[in-house]
């Protein structure tokens, strides 16, 4: 092996190639939410920096950090989705003939679709509540504290949007499963 070539084992395998287009993007993606994760450190550790040695504490910091938290973790079942990473128990899949497994891939994306389209859907019922005013005006939902941020709103509609795409991946998951395509 070269000085400067990466063992096999820890070369990242970014999306999978039954993912598509879709995948290369959400994976892609997945660096700004990692940045995201990064930021909530600095601002957390400038929270305690000005809070307990200048005494002079922010109104913003907490509800910041949960906001970028909270929206990686909520792209992060995309992302693991794109890349194929998702926690599950293989005890019976690992025993079947790989034709088998192929039919099995397809039918948990296809079933894995239709649950994250009623999770869409069920998130759609939340913006219409936190975006929009009983008059239909659009008006993102706040948080109601001292900086009174719109994070509640945009986290809602963050999840609208991740439950959607999720539900177009697996659905080309499935497509190309069926396929046998790679």
């Amino acid at each position: 092996m070269e000085p400067n070539e990466t063992p096999e084992r820890e070369k990242d395998p970014g999306a999978i190639a039954e993912a598509g287009m879709l995948g290369r993007w959400i994976d892609r993606g997945g660096l700004l939410f990692a940045i995201g994760i990064v930021a909530s450190m600095l601002i957390l550790i400038n929270e305690v920096l000005l809070r307990y040695v200048f005494n002079a504490p922010t109104i913003w910091a907490h509800e910041t950090t949960i906001f970028l938290c909270g929206a990686a973790f909520l792209y992060g079942g995309l992302y693991c989705t794109a890349r194929d990473r998702h926690i599950r128990v293989v005890l019976i899949y690992d025993t079947l003939p790989p034709p088998l497994r192929r039919v099995l891939d397809v039918v948990i994306s296809l079933i894995c679709m239709v649950a994250s389209t009623f999770f869409a859907y069920a998130s759609w019922l939340m913006v219409q509540k936190a975006a929009f005013r009983p008059d239909g005006s659009f008006r993102l939902e706040r948080s109601g504290s001292a900086w009174d941020p719109v994070f509640p709103g945009l986290i809602k509609v963050f999840l609208l949007v991740v439950m959607t795409v999720m539900a177009v991946q697996f659905l080309i998951l499935a497509y190309n499963y069926a396929r046998g395509r790679k």
